[in-house]
């Protein structure tokens, strides 16, 4: 799952495109080292975040795609679908992703881990490399769909200060006194920074996060009723 939202001139939109191919290399690498894995349908819209205000933006409201996560993995779960894995694309599914989760468990006993791509790829990436749609998403965007980013001149990152003249570090934080700040920031502050990327930073991105969820497949719990 991922989002439909803008990530700026140089990458398609919706990034639900990256997390849909990257489970599918997830996929197919898990089944080629013995872990055979199905891929469930791409749900292309995510939750409504910093991003909504963007002109094409279809977002859906935090409780509504809370109970669209729960009831997909709960139709798996009726089909003895229990080994599952949460390919995540878009920062406003985190939490309900979570909230979903956790119920499934605390009804079902069953664990559902999820990769949040980006969040994982950024710590990849060298400090201070912030901004929406720069690194990481652009440049997997490049390495993946290259026929769909347009090119344009590379960005250079610029420092940005919120709405209280904090600067800001990331997704709804800013700084004061090196102590994180919880800010409601929206698309129109944390644009300006961005980062320069290329199709082989992406590469390298990708092979990292297949290699990884491929791994995970492999150490989920059998399904119930098998040793």
């Amino acid at each position: 799952m991922g989002s439909f939202e803008d990530h700026g001139p140089g990458a398609p939109m919706g990034d639900y495109l990256l997390a849909e191919a990257i489970a599918r290399r997830i996929a197919a690498r898990a089944t080629e080292a013995g872990t055979a894995c199905l891929l469930a349908p791409t749900l292309p819209f995510g939750g409504a975040d910093w991003f909504g205000s963007v002109p094409g933006a279809i977002a859906l409201a935090p409780a509504t795609i809370r109970a669209v996560i729960h009831d997909m993995l709960a139709a798996l779960l009726r089909h003895g679908c229990d080994r599952l894995i949460i390919i995540n694309g878009h920062g406003g599914n985190a939490a309900p992703i979570h909230e979903a989760t956790l119920a499934i468990r605390e009804r079902h006993g069953v664990i559902i881990p999820s990769l949040y791509l980006w969040k994982i790829a950024t710590t990849w990436l060298p400090p201070g490399t912030t901004g929406h749609a720069a690194d990481p998403v652009v440049a997997i965007a490049r390495h993946l769909f290259a026929d769909l980013c347009p090119t344009i001149p590379p960005a250079t990152p610029t420092p940005t200060t919120g709405p209280l003249g904090l600067p800001i570090t990331g997704f709804g934080t800013a700084t004061l006194d090196d102590a994180p700040i919880d800010l409601p920031l929206n698309h129109a502050d944390i644009a300006p920074t961005l980062t320069p990327t290329t199709s082989a930073d992406g590469a390298a991105l990708t092979e990292r996060l297949v290699k990884l969820g491929a791994k995970l497949t492999a150490i989920l719990p059998p399904p119930r009723g098998e040793g």
